[in-house]
């Protein structure tokens, strides 16, 4: 059975942190981010909201400062290792987040076969945000429904890997689940649940057997 892995970033592949900290970081304005990461997190604030609050607070950035946040940020090890063996057992992977597409395709570099984000304008900015492209929750599902289509697989075939209430709605179209290192809401819903800092340990709890091992 060929399956789709979707992988969630922020706070998922990312451990403690997210792309929007971390460029923020980039800027100085790491207590702006924080205040608006709350709003968003108590659902005071939409997902478009959120990214029309951040497009002005990231006025200054440039691909400099979105490279150094990514080269930079606290990936989990073994992010590489686990999508070589992935591509290697002739399944597939791929990235949906709300965060900016702009860094979210920085992750094909590392082999996953898709990386989608929210569709910011190129950096620098030029132009404003165009709510069309911000994705939400619910666009998560919409996403993966596409790749099934492009991979010839379906939701049977899926796993999603995830850490918070905005993923949610994509661990419940799919049926198997991977909360990681997540909030007691997710991980409640979740197929299994993983707290570290080694995605090739979150991986095994699939239940994926290395072509190695099956060999012998």
């Amino acid at each position: 059975m060929t399956m789709l892995h979707l992988f969630d970033l922020d706070g998922t592949l990312m451990f403690g942190s997210a792309a929007p900290v971390e460029i923020s970081r980039q800027l100085g304005v790491g207590v702006e981010i924080a205040e608006l990461e709350r709003s968003f997190a108590a659902r005071k604030i939409t997902p478009h909201q959120f990214s029309e609050a951040v497009r002005e607070l990231w006025a200054e950035l440039t691909p400099a400062h979105v490279r150094a946040a990514f080269d930079g940020s606290p990936w989990l090890a073994g992010i590489r290792d686990v999508w070589q063996e992935i591509r290697e057992r002739g399944d597939y992977c791929a990235v949906i987040s709300l965060s900016p597409s702009f860094f979210v395709e920085l992750l094909l570099e590392w082999g996953a076969h898709a990386a989608h984000g929210s569709v910011f304008p190129e950096v620098p900015f030029t132009r404003p945000v165009d709510l069309a492209g911000i994705l939400t929750p619910e666009g998560k599902v919409g996403i993966a429904d596409q790749l099934c289509a492009r991979f010839g697989v379906s939701r049977v075939d899926c796993v999603a890997y995830g850490d918070s209430l905005t993923d949610a709605v994509l661990f419940e179209a799919v049926p198997r689940s991977v909360a990681v290192n997540a909030r007691p809401y997710l991980a409640e819903r979740a197929t299994y649940v993983y707290e570290g800092r080694d995605l090739r340990e979150a991986y095994q709890l699939v239940g994926v057997t290395r072509p190695e091992v099956e060999a012998s």
